[in-house]
């Protein structure tokens, strides 16, 4: 029961993550690098680590590919996103990040499970 619970946990999470993530994959394919610089990298790499945190490495916790380690980015993404980029504003509004910070620091302790390419 504690697998089902993992990938229900870890897929649920991860697909959630990923509605946020394909909008910022669709516009760096389409070559719009207009994005915020909450880490002071400039608006494109900003832009390229956000899809990797929200759209690519979610993908890869989905499937339970190296998920661990791919919960990290995420995790990464959504502390900026919570501390950095939302810091002035009220609770509700950076709750979102912070709720998906938790979640994707919980997928990194306790692994996929066995039911992931993983089986860990």
């Amino acid at each position: 029961m504690k697998d089902i619970g993992l990938a229900f946990f870890r897929i649920a999470v991860s697909a959630m993550m990923i509605t946020h993530g394909l909008p910022k994959f669709q516009k760096l394919i389409s070559g719009n690098f207009e994005f915020g610089d909450p880490i002071g990298i400039g608006a494109a790499p900003s832009l390229f680590l956000a899809v990797i945190g929200e759209f690519i490495c979610p993908i890869l916790v989905i499937i339970g590919f190296k998920t661990r380690f791919a919960a990290i980015p995420t995790a990464i993404t959504m502390a900026v996103a919570g501390f950095i980029a939302h810091a002035a504003d009220s609770f509700g509004t950076k709750e979102k990040a912070l709720l998906y910070l938790v979640a994707f620091i919980t997928i990194a302790l306790l692994g996929p499970g066995k039911f992931s390419i993983d089986k860990k």
